[in-house]
Parts: C-alpha cells; structure tokens; sequence
C-alpha cells in the first residue's frame, strides 16, 4: 500500500499556491460588498483538486514521452522511481478531477450554473495540458493555458461565486496574477530547455532560444507590476491591493540569475524564487483587499 504521504507529495503540493492565490483574490474582490466564508473555501478546495490532476496527469504523460528522465530536476520522478505505477497515477488524476466538479456542483447549486462551463473548460484544459490528443505543453502553448487558466478563469471563477456574476473588474485584476504564473512556467521551461529538446517537447522557450526566452522572463515580470498599476488605475482594484508592490525587490534576484546564465541547477532555483514572489505577491495583494474590506465597514 502507497502511503498517504508518497501521493500527497507526488501531487505537488509545492505548486498549490498558483490555486490559492487567485482563488483567494477573486473571493476577496468584492468582500466589502458580499462575502461567504463556505464559498470561498469552496472555491480554493475546487482549484486544488483540478491543480492536483492536473499534475497527476502531467506525470503521467511526462513519463510517456520521455520528459521526465534521470536528468530532470523537477518534483516529480515517482513513476521513474517506482514508488507509483503510471495507471494509478493516472487514475488519481482523473480522481482529482472527480473531486473538483464536485465541489463544482456544489457552488453551481449556491451561486449559478455558469460556473458549470468553467468547471468543465477547466477539467479539459488540466487533462489536455499534457494528455491526448492535444498535448498543449508540448506545442507551445503552455503559457497561454497557464495565462488564462490559474489568472482570469480561476479569479472570475471565485468572485462569481461571491457576486453571482462575471465581471471586468475580476478580470483585470487577475491579469497580474496571471503573468506571475506564466513566469513560474516559463522559469521551468527556461530550466528545461535541453532536456525538452531532447523529448521533442516545444515549449516557448525551446523556440525561441535561451536569448529570447531570458528576454520573454523579464517581460512576464515586468508586465505583473505593469499590470497591477493599471487594474488601480481603472477602477478594478482598490488602492490597499497596491500593497503588492511591496514584493518588487524580489524580482532583481530573478532576472539576476537569468541573465547570469543557462545552468540548470541555478535556473532551478529561478523557479522556486518565482513561485515564492506569486505566493508573496499574491499574499500582499489579498491582504490589501481585506485591508479595504476593513476600511470600507468603518
């Protein structure tokens, strides 16, 4: 019997931010107007569960085609090692999914049957990010799903279960969380770039060049704060979510390292540093929307 820990780390619980964060922020969007505390809880378990298949599927996959071999420096390696059989991971992918609709079901009942159609575009894209027949990722269109995926369609997704309608408010202020996860993308892609040509896997950066792809990291970084400015500037976030700002510093270490290089080991510590500021940026952010919560029931 595999243990409950053997699947709870192989379900990446490292990458679970990237579900969180724009939960949370969708939830908070509209709390000095509404707010349910079930819903939202709702919401960040539902985006786990499909983040969590979504990374059982991508191993799976992975370890069909080859991307996840001895030289990989990612979390995964389960399958490799033999702790997990490819066909049980595969199933806890689709069990994941099982889950997530679930609780998809659940605040459709509450809030609206709209979110019915994300719930499903969402599964498809989890499973189709890497699995059959499209295999996203590997024609280069990984970052774009990441992009709209953990950015607009999760934060509409949770500030519709609070207000019962899409907005473009929501919108704009998921765009800066949505170029923060592109990023974390992109500087595993950016790490990858060899052993994915070596599995036939196109993403961005294999395209484009290490040259290129540097300059597209600093872009999708730039962009977060550019972003966020701008959803303030429109009307979509409230001048506490401005607090996020604080995180900038955070992001000279990463383009330091980038620009330093190609070394695998290093570009691996780019990912984990990028993860760490969507955590912390995203933190920040929901923290000034509480804050502006506070403020507005003074």
């Amino acid at each position: 019997m595999t243990s409950a820990k053997t699947w709870f780390q192989a379900s990446r619980p490292f990458s679970f931010t990237a579900a969180v964060v724009p939960s949370l922020v969708g939830s908070l969007l509209s709390a000095d107007q509404t707010f349910s505390l079930w819903k939202a809880v709702l919401a960040i378990l539902g985006s786990v569960f499909f983040l969590a298949g979504t990374n059982f599927v991508n191993d799976f996959y992975d370890h069909r085609k080859g991307a996840d071999g001895p030289e990989s420096l990612g979390m995964a390696g389960f399958i490799q090692r033999g702790l997990l059989s490819p066909k049980s991971v595969l199933v806890a992918g689709f069990a994941c999914f099982a889950a997530g609709g679930g609780i998809g079901i659940i605040l459709c009942l509450a809030s609206g049957w709209e979110l019915f159609f994300i719930g499903v575009a969402s599964a498809l894209a989890g499973f189709l990010y890497t699995g059959w027949p499209l295999h996203l990722a590997y024609i280069g269109l990984g970052e774009i799903v990441v992009f709209f995926f953990m950015g607009p369609i999760i934060v509409m997704g949770a500030s519709f279960v609070q207000v019962e309608e899409f907005t473009w408010q929501a919108f704009a202020a998921s765009l800066p969380i949505a170029f923060l996860v592109a990023a974390i993308l992109h500087a595993n892609n950016l790490r990858d770039i060899e052993i994915d040509r070596k599995a036939k896997k196109r993403t961005v950066a294999t395209v484009i060049g290490r040259k290129w792809a540097n300059r597209e990291m600093y872009l999708l970084l730039g962009l977060t704060y550019v972003a966020l400015v701008g959803a303030w500037a429109v009307g979509a976030l409230p001048w506490p979510a401005l607090v996020a700002l604080a995180s900038l510093p955070l992001v000279r270490p990463i383009a330091a390292i980038v620009h330093a290089g190609g070394n695998p080991k290093k570009l691996n510590l780019v990912l984990y540093k990028t993860a760490q500021l969507h955590m912390r940026f995203g933190a920040l952010m929901a923290a000034g929307l509480g804050l502006n919560w506070l403020i507005e029931s003074l």
